[in-house]
C-alpha cells in the first residue's frame, strides 16, 4: 500500500479552488519531490495530509489510515517541517531537542544520533542563535525525526536559504533517503533542488496534477531529450553536415552548436567523414525547468486564418 493516496482531493477557498480531483500516490521508501510554483496547492496538500485543515472532497489515506479519522494511529509515524521551525535561540541544538523529546515523551537518548545525522554534532552544545539558517533548518529536521517517522513531510525546506544552506539541507535530504527506511515527501517550488535528490515527482499547477512519476518519465512526458553540446572550428558548416545525415543542429556560439539527438560516436563520425573534428561533445542533460515550462505553460492558441472580413474587402 502507498505511504500516501489521495483519490479526485478537492479543496476550495471560497469561489477559489486550491486542489481539483487530485490523484497522488507515494511510494515506500522513496524520496518523492511535490513541485509546483507557489499558490499551486502544495501547502494545502500538506496541511490536509496532516489534518490541520479539511478536504472538501474526496479520499485521503496516510500510511493506510483514513485522514482525519484514523490519523491519530499513525501519527505518531509522521514527522513533518511546515513552515519556519520554532525553535529555543538561547538554549543549545542538544538542549533544544533534548525538551522536545520530553514534550512528546520521546527516548532523548536519540538525540545525538541525530546531531550526529544532519551534520552538527560539532555545534551541538552552541546556542541556536549563533547557529546559520541553514543549520536551524537542519536542527528542525532532526526534530521532525525524533519520532524515527516512517513518513517525513518537509515543505520547502530550503526556503529562504543562501545558496551555501540550500546543499546543506540538500546533502541532508540526500542522506535521509539513501536507506529506503524512511519515506521523505519534499514540497518545493525549486526545480532544480527536487532534480538532485528525489526518485520520483509530481507537477502541480493551479490545484491540478499536471504530470507524475519517477524523474526521467516526467522528463519524457514533456519530450525533453538529452542533447549534445559540440564544439568545433565551423559549425556553420556543422549544421549543414548533421541535416544531411539526419540529425538538427543549432548554432549557440561562434564555435558551438547544440545538437538536438543522437549519440556523441554518430555525431563525431559524421562531422569528421567531411574533415569536421570536434574538440569537445558534451552531454546536456535534460531538467525538470524545461520539463515544467513545457508542460505547464500557456496553451499556445491555434493558428489563425485569414480574417473573413478582411477577405471580402
Amino acid at each position: 500500500m502507498p505511504v500516501i493516496r489521495t483519490e479526485r482531493l478537492t479543496k476550495n477557498y471560497g469561489t477559489s479552488p486550491a486542489l481539483v480531483d487530485l490523484d497522488l500516490e507515494v511510494e515506500k521508501g522513496e524520496v518523492f519531490g511535490y513541485l509546483g510554483p507557489n499558490g499551486s496547492g502544495k501547502t494545502t496538500t500538506i496541511r490536509i495530509l496532516l489534518g490541520l485543515v479539511g478536504a472538501d472532497a474526496g479520499q485521503v489515506r496516510v500510511l493506510g489510515a483514513p485522514v482525519p479519522h484514523g490519523l491519530p494511529g499513525v501519527v505518531g509515524s509522521v514527522g513533518a517541517l511546515v513552515e519556519t521551525p520554532q525553535l529555543f535561540p538561547s538554549f543549545s541544538g542538544r538542549r533544544n531537542l533534548q525538551i522536545l523529546a520530553t514534550l512528546a515523551s520521546l527516548p532523548v537518548d536519540r538525540v545525538d544520533e541525530l546531531l550526529d545525522l544532519v551534520g552538527l554534532a560539532d555545534r551541538a552544545d552552541d546556542r541556536v542563535k549563533g547557529y546559520s539558517l541553514g543549520m536551524r533548518q537542519r536542527l528542525a529536521i532532526a526534530a521532525a525525526m525524533l519520532k524515527s517517522p516512517e513518513l517525513l513531510i518537509l515543505d520547502e525546506p530550503t526556503n529562504g536559504l543562501d545558496p551555501a544552506g540550500m546543499v546543506e539541507v540538500r546533502e541532508l535530504i540526500r542522506r535521509l533517503g539513501s536507506d529506503g527506511r524512511t519515506t521523505v515527501f519534499l514540497s518545493s517550488h525549486l526545480l532544480a533542488e527536487v532534480q538532485a535528490v528525489c526518485d520520483a515527482v509530481t507537477i502541480l499547477g493551479r490545484g491540478r496534477l499536471v504530470a507524475s512519476g519517477p524523474v526521467d518519465e516526467v522528463l519524457s512526458m514533456a519530450g525533453t531529450q538529452a542533447q549534445l553540446a559540440v564544439r568545433l572550428d565551423d559549425p556553420e558548416r556543422a549544421v549543414g553536415v548533421l541535416a544531411a545525415g539526419g540529425v538538427s543542429a543549432t548554432r549557440t556560439a561562434a564555435d558551438r552548436l547544440l545538437v538536438a539527438s543522437g549519440s556523441g560516436a554518430a555525431v563525431n563520425a559524421l562531422l569528421g567523414a567531411q574533415g569536421l573534428w570536434a574538440s569537445e561533445i558534451t552531454p546536456v542533460r535534460p531538467d525538470l525547468e524545461r520539463a515544467f515550462l513545457e508542460l505547464t505553460g500557456p496553451p499556445r492558441d491555434p493558428p489563425q486564418g485569414p480574417d473573413p472580413a478582411e477577405a471580402t474587402r
